[in-house]
């Protein structure tokens, strides 16, 4: 129970990681590190867990049992103190065989969750439906985000250039693969072969040749049904941009540009293993800001704001491009809720541009208090 009594408290804010998705580990390092700088000063930090099962836990919040250490990905602690969200916005204890207590009215919520059930409009729903005041983007663009097929039908509807892709939902494979190998085949290779709604790099595969495919399918499958395959810009560099929402109804603000090269180590592209962990690092350089004619960096920032205006995202945003060998600049897809440890590009793009961590979630944390639920 907070020391400060409802009326005069400091505003409360649950900060909820892990979840049921594939990311789950990932979801926990970005909020080791986000629940180290919040100002404890000014809030007062309720730490909230969800299992790989679904199971809601009052979490200690420790940093260090959130970190990969050793190689080791962190999970949410089980066994922890279970809470749900009970009437009036309040955050309740709920043991076997005890009377329910509550931790009182949470103000906010941090949703640090990444992938299905949590970045894909499912806990905005449940925060929407509670009347809880959260940060990031909304239902519909949550939604939006996280399926990279209707993702690339809204950006084309906005005028944005994606990649030729194909679409495997799981009915499509089951009952004609061969039709399926002949779409992609059409494409042309190399290809990308992704799960439609995830992240974190999980599940991704280069494939070189029609023999490759059937494999990269199935590693795909294995995190999502519905599997998405992508025709490869030409020698593409990837770069990246990031979008933060304006306060008090201001006009969204951009990042500066970076760019993620990735080569040797058997690593073709930016993959879980570059992006995480230790042994990745040697192969992948980031360099913020991007080494671009300004011309070309002003059209990767103004259509980072279309497409973020495009799925009506609000909060943040980080908005990946291709910029092929002809200088076009492509989309390639925007995240609502980026990676977010210290490492990550996101925040990286943002002290480039001035916000270290802390200002960019005070920032955040701002602009969500502010926000009222409901149709906007």
């Amino acid at each position: 129970m907070s020391e400060y009594s409802e009326s005069q408290r400091k505003p409360r804010v649950a900060v909820v990681f892990g979840g049921r998705s594939s990311e789950h580990a990932i979801s926990c390092v970005t909020a080791a590190n986000v629940l180290q700088v919040i100002d404890r000063d000014k809030y007062d930090v309720v730490p909230v867990g969800i299992s790989s099962s679904g199971h809601w836990v009052l979490e200690s919040g420790d940093p260090e049992r959130l970190s990969i250490t050793d190689g080791k990905l962190p999970e949410v602690d089980v066994t922890a103190m279970p809470v749900l969200f009970g009437a009036n916005r309040e955050l309740v204890v709920s043991e076997p065989d005890q009377v329910p207590s509550t931790l009182g009215e949470v103000d906010v919520v941090f949703p640090l969750l990444h992938g299905p059930w949590g970045e894909d409009g499912t806990i905005q729903g449940l925060l929407e439906m509670s009347d809880i005041r959260y940060v990031g983007s909304g239902v519909l663009a949550s939604a939006v985000g996280m399926d990279k097929h209707y993702m690339k039908v809204v950006f084309q509807a906005a005028g944005l250039e994606v990649t030729p892709y194909v679409v495997i939902r799981d009915r499509d494979w089951m009952r004609d693969a061969d039709a399926c190998r002949a779409a992609v085949d059409a494409l042309g290779y190399p290809v990308f072969v992704k799960p439609a709604r995830g992240g974190s790099s999980l599940g991704i595969s280069k494939v070189n040749c029609l023999d490759e495919l059937d494999e990269a399918v199935a590693v795909a499958r294995a995190h999502d049904p519905k599997v998405i395959v992508e025709a490869s810009a030409k020698s593409p560099r990837e770069i990246e941009v990031g979008v933060l929402g304006g306060l008090d109804g201001g006009t969204p603000e951009v990042s500066v540009c970076g760019e993620i090269s990735v080569s040797g180590g058997g690593h073709d592209f930016y993959d879980f293993e570059t992006k995480y962990l230790p042994e990745g690092e040697e192969y992948t350089a980031l360099s913020v800001p991007a080494d671009l004619p300004s011309e070309i960096a002003d059209e990767v920032r103004s259509k980072a704001l279309i497409a973020f205006d495009a799925i009506e995202a609000e909060g943040l945003a980080r908005v990946d491009f291709f910029l092929d060998a002809d200088n076009r600049v492509i989309i390639n897809e925007i995240n609502t809720m980026p990676g977010f440890t210290p490492t990550s590009m996101f925040p990286r793009l943002w002290a480039a541009a001035g916000k270290d961590y802390a200002a960019l979630v005070e920032h955040l944390l701002q602009l969500a208090m502010t926000r009222p639920t409901g149709l906007r």
